[in-house]
């Protein structure tokens, strides 16, 4: 349940120098390290969740003044456990919210980054970063906050069987003091997850990714080595599963896949932005549980063009991905290169669609 999100990170290396000299010296003296995989931490928040939130009207400005509201927490797997994504709404005198955040596991750093993103405005943030200790987790960001960076602490405690709580605090002067300003409990209602009805009253533009709501299999071609003239191209196999979040006004694509090289997961975040009327598309990969740059565009005349610009291979390049060949229980899907700023273009992943046959009694 964070609610504000950008990288903080830091390290304390020094403090290990004296060990490793007196390692070298007898390395029989000091144990290996027993590091702590931490994959499963957010696993007791799966479920449904009734929630009680207080929120500081106005934080950092000596205001004592506090808002109350309730609603619900609806939080899913991704990934088997090493990603979560938590739907948080509630409505009340305190203030209605709508938002979402999404946890993804980075194995290498054995830390969470945590995302949290508003329906107002679709857009993703950057990480609030941590991990968890002794049944506690904490994470941690640099904010802008009324015209001056503060840091931002998350921090998830009393985790119960069927309750936990939550707590965020801004430091305006370096961590030195703390002060809470958004404090939520919360209350097992189901430990499964429903299946989510479309929200009434969507605009057309929300409608846009309706036609790919289930389960497909996906047939995956790749180019090894996208501009460079390289014809190679590498297979995958696999499954896409497409959710709704917020009722369809955003969703979640699990991708899960199989090649020569081994298996590879990742999802697509697609959120929507009413004032622009335009979609973000968001990926992740579960190797380090980093979200990209989004691509942003839209649907017309039943296809989808999705644009960003982001390093590669040392240059600065256009990437456009598209859906196409749009039918009931097919599609088509694929990323395309420019290193021209869009003059050319050159196809490098190819993803064709098929649905699953839906169980008996569910269509």
């Amino acid at each position: 349940m964070n609610r504000l999100s950008k990288t903080w990170l830091t390290a304390a290396l020094l403090t290990l120098l004296p060990l490793a000299g007196r390692a070298a010296d007898n390395p029989a003296a000091v144990p290996a390290p027993q590091v702590r995989d931490g994959q499963h931490d957010f696993d007791f928040g799966t479920g449904v969740w009734k929630t009680h939130i207080r929120r500081l009207l106005h934080p950092l400005t000596g205001s004592t003044e506090w808002a109350e509201t309730s609603g619900t927490v609806t939080t899913r797997k991704l990934w088997d456990g090493k990603g979560q994504l938590e739907e948080l709404v509630t409505n009340g005198p305190g203030g209605d919210i709508e938002g979402i955040t999404v946890r993804l596991y980075d194995p290498a750093a054995r830390q969470w980054k945590l995302y949290w993103v508003d329906s107002g405005d679709g857009t993703l943030g950057q990480p609030v970063v941590g991990a968890f200790q002794d049944g506690v987790g904490t994470f941690y960001d640099q904010e802008e906050i009324g015209g001056r960076d503060v840091w931002v602490r998350n921090v998830y405690y009393g985790i119960g069987p069927k309750t936990y709580k939550f707590e965020q605090a801004f430091s305006a002067d370096g961590g030195k003091t703390w002060e809470a300003n958004f404090m939520a409990s919360l209350t097992q209602e189901s430990p499964a997850v429903p299946e989510q009805a479309e929200a009434p009253g969507l605009s057309e533009p929300q409608h846009a990714f309706d036609w790919q709501f289930g389960d497909w299999d996906v047939h995956m071609s790749r180019l090894k080595a996208p501009l460079t003239g390289s014809n190679t191209w590498i297979p995958m196999d696999g499954s896409v599963v497409v959710k709704r979040i917020w009722g369809g006004k955003a969703n979640v694509a699990e991708i899960d896949v199989q090649g020569a090289s081994g298996p590879l997961q990742f999802l697509s975040l697609r959120l929507y932005n009413p004032a622009a009327k335009q979609w973000s598309l968001n990926f992740a990969g579960s190797g380090d549980g980093t979200f990209g740059v989004p691509e942003i565009g839209a649907f017309k005349d039943g296809r989808g063009d999705f644009y960003d610009q982001e390093p590669y291979a040392d240059k600065t390049i256009m990437v456009r991905f598209s859906f196409l060949n749009i039918g009931t229980d097919s599609a088509r899907d694929e990323q395309a290169f420019s290193g021209d700023y869009g003059k050319t273009w050159e196809v490098n992943w190819v993803n064709l669609h098929k649905r699953m046959p839906a169980a008996p009694g569910t269509r």
